[in-house]
């Protein structure tokens, strides 16, 4: 008699298990990436709001400060300079917008990049997955030599 659990039904019931512990696998790894991404594009979007909205305030409050500014020195000059004190706010508030554009591009080069941990992550399971290559073993000094 053959014992049942060395039958080929038993095979199938193994492989099937495998298989289906495989697929859990999978389906666990990928569960904890799609948790991984989901919390670094939150956290991103967070940052980017908190930062959109106090960069608004700044640029509000300091567009006051600047054109009280303009107006306090243009008011002080007005009898004796006021063409060339209108000139020269004119011409540093330029300076100064040119400087703040050529800034905010060189931030947003330098940001890094979007959801970098997750992409580690991912690129650390596919090379964990990926079958290791195989080194052939060396030949023989006797199979080398005529």
């Amino acid at each position: 008699m053959t014992n049942p659990s060395n039958g080929p039904s038993s095979q199938g019931r193994g492989l099937g298990a495998s298989l289906q512990g495989l697929m859990a696998t999978v389906l666990a790894i990928i569960h904890t990436r799609l948790e991984l991404l989901v919390t670094e594009v939150e956290e991103e979007k967070r940052r980017l709001l908190a930062t959109v909205a106090w960069g608004a305030v700044g640029v509000l409050v300091g567009c006051f400060a600047l054109a009280f500014a303009a107006v306090f020195i243009t008011v002080l000059f007005w009898d004796s300079h006021r063409l060339l004190v209108v000139g020269l706010m004119t011409m540093t508030f330029g300076l100064i917008s040119a400087w703040a554009m050529h800034r905010a591009k060189a931030l947003l080069r330098e940001s890094g990049q979007m959801l970098a941990a997750t992409l580690a992550e991912l690129d650390a399971d596919r090379h964990a997955l990926m079958p290791a290559p195989t080194v052939p073993a060396p030949a023989d000094e006797a199979e080398r030599k005529p």
